[in-house]
């Protein structure tokens, strides 16, 4: 039998748009304000931009970086650019120039597509990207940056040629795919950056088979029904959008791509396109129970929604289920290509009351059928803990959706994995149905909105401060954001009265934004004349999470807050503001895993 041959007829890249443009060729496949595309339209597209990389000399593992909202491009770039051979790197829009600048460099990315509404950041990350590089820059170690325009965007605003449509309408529709000679799957699709759980991000690479099993594994456990129709409300940025950038294509259904995230486009997008299924972190839930009545009274039939991130309060999935939105509970990350465990329901617990019914929905669930095994276990024994729902240990993966490692980080590689595992850096419990609940983060990660925040990162920030004696950054509750950072300082000045406190905590959170991306600043100060220790004088900070659950969040406005109305998006800060783009004033936060 090991004879047998391995061949054209039953050895072929595994893909989905090529069977969609055959099988939906007439169905829609994108819809984007008043553009329209059918899956043949798309997969011709698609091509035109995989054989335009091919004459910009991108070849095979090439990276190509894109910043960009959710946008008929960026879909196109999660089929195009594997086409052509290279691996699509889509940059977080929430990352800072410093941090854009960080990842063209590590990335070595060939070409950098930019959306117009970030051209400004872009300029600046370029500019840093040339600083960084002295006397070591060449034309081969910058990037070929090409603009994403749009019918209505404000002009004289590029800063390169050629423009993204122009690029399509010379390339070669006829184009056969570099993806078609893929001789291994093992070779790399994509590479994400994780959002600075470390002190820097770090490049996660995704396998072509690990994203192609991912994708069938979620649209199968999410049960996702022919001809769906998906809402990008999550970042296709985000684990590309947890494949379902990928698996929509599968099931030959249609993506409604929105801007932004906000409850009106929401509404307006479900009742005009007849929505079915979307993404989201809980923070969307917040935006949407904030909806005006008239808004929410549009949804007149039921949609599905996975959500991923911090556990949402099973309050919260009380109040967004009576709206009509039925919530499938995922856990994941980055290094998993998304989500690892899916709160399957099971038949027997429609019988419970509709608050037990939310607890069990808010639990983590069980593994997605891409992994072969998850476990938690005692990671000085790898002993694997009791089915008890009580007894912790680390949370571990082990399959074919897990990455294949980090970028150029051989030493940071070698930590994920452990005796054929990976290790999450979560601290959970089995229960004895064989349900996974997260209980804690060992790594201290923060998950605001479904963005990881590391408080590590952030103290290091705090401590520039000339009057930062100690700091400690934990999680605190937010009533959209579900964690934000909340900082305890003990100063060398001591504060004589509030209104000295008030003002040094307006300071120090000032002085955070101005080095950190905004939504990764702390929201609250709080100041202690010495921080809570252990005997090794190591700082407590489950007593500081424990002490940061009892304050509501009032945070101190600073000059650079803005008003708003649902989501807190001084997170963008490089997006013009409302007299220079009339089409962004709403401009709100995307969800976040």
């Amino acid at each position: 039998m090991d004879r047998l041959p391995k061949c054209a007829a039953n050895y072929t890249p595994l893909t989905f748009l090529q069977r969609a443009a055959s099988v939906y060729p007439d169905r829609i496949s994108v819809i984007y304000g008043r553009t329209r595309f059918t899956w043949r339209q798309t997969h011709e597209r698609c091509l035109r931009l995989a054989s335009s990389l091919r004459s910009l000399n991108i070849g095979k593992n090439d990276t190509v970086s894109v910043l960009a909202p959710n946008v008929p491009a960026l879909y196109e770039m999660h089929f195009g650019v594997p086409m052509a051979g290279a691996v699509l790197n889509a940059i977080n829009t929430r990352f800072d120039a410093n941090n854009i600048a960080t990842i063209l460099k590590h990335s070595e990315g060939k070409v950098f597509f930019v959306d117009y509404q970030y051209v400004p950041v872009a300029n600046e990350a370029m500019r840093l990207l040339c600083d960084s590089l002295g006397s070591t820059i060449s034309q081969s170690s910058i990037p070929l940056v090409i603009v994403i325009d749009d019918a209505d965007s404000p002009k004289g605003m590029r800063f390169s040629e050629p423009e993204y449509e122009n690029l399509l309408r010379n390339g070669n529709p006829d184009y056969v795919p570099f993806s078609d000679r893929i001789l291994d799957e093992w070779d790399p699709i994509t590479l994400n950056y994780t959002s600075g759980t470390t002190s820097a991000p770090k490049g996660v690479v995704y396998s072509h088979r690990g994203s192609y099993l991912s994708s069938q594994s979620l649209i199968l456990q999410w049960e996702m029904k022919s001809e769906p129709v998906y809402l990008w409300s999550l970042p296709m940025f985000h684990c590309n959008g947890w494949t379902f950038t990928w698996g929509v294509a599968a099931r030959g259904g249609t993506n409604v791509c929105i801007r932004t995230t906000c409850a009106e486009d929401v509404y307006r997008a479900i009742a005009e396109h007849k929505v079915t299924h979307v993404c989201c972190a809980p923070v969307v839930f917040n935006i949407l129970l904030e909806g005006k009545h008239n808004q929410q009274s549009l949804l007149s039939h039921p949609v599905e929604v996975l959500t991923g991130g911090a556990a949402p309060p099973p309050a919260l999935l009380e109040k967004i289920e009576k709206l009509g939105f039925h919530v499938t509970h995922a856990y994941g990350l980055t290094e998993a290509t998304g989500p690892a465990l899916v709160c399957e329901w099971q038949r027997k617990w429609n019988v419970l009351p509709a608050h037990e019914q939310s607890k069990l929905k808010a639990r983590q669930g069980i593994s997605v059928l891409s992994l072969a095994e998850i476990d938690v276990k005692d990671l000085e024994t790898m002993a694997s803990v009791p089915r008890d729902g009580k007894s912790v240990g680390e949370i571990v993966l082990r399959g074919s959706s897990v990455m294949k490692g980090y970028f150029k980080d051989e030493e940071a590689t070698r930590k994920a994995f452990k005796n054929g595992w990976f290790l999450t850096g979560d601290v959970g419990v089995i229960h004895p149905d064989g349900n996974f609940e997260i209980k804690d983060r060992s790594k201290d990660v923060i998950i605001s909105g479904g963005e990881n925040i590391s408080s590590v990162e952030v103290e290091s920030v705090l401590y520039r401060h000339p009057d930062v004696l100690e700091a400690a950054v934990v999680a605190m509750p937010h009533p959209f954001f579900g964690e934000t950072p909340c900082a305890f300082i003990t100063a060398r000045s001591k504060c004589v009265t509030k209104n000295e406190e008030t003002k040094k905590e307006r300071e120090i959170i000032e002085f955070c934004r101005k080095s950190l991306p905004h939504f990764m600043a702390p929201k609250k100060v709080m100041f202690l004349e010495e921080l809570p220790k252990t005997a090794t004088g190591k700082i407590q900070k489950f007593v500081l999470r424990a002490l940061a659950k009892t304050y509501n969040l009032n945070p101190p406005r600073t000059s650079s807050t803005p008003q708003i109305k649902s989501i807190d998006q001084q997170t963008i800060t490089y997006v013009p503001n409302d007299h220079q783009h009339p089409k962004l004033e709403q401009v709100l936060a995307m969800s976040r895993l």
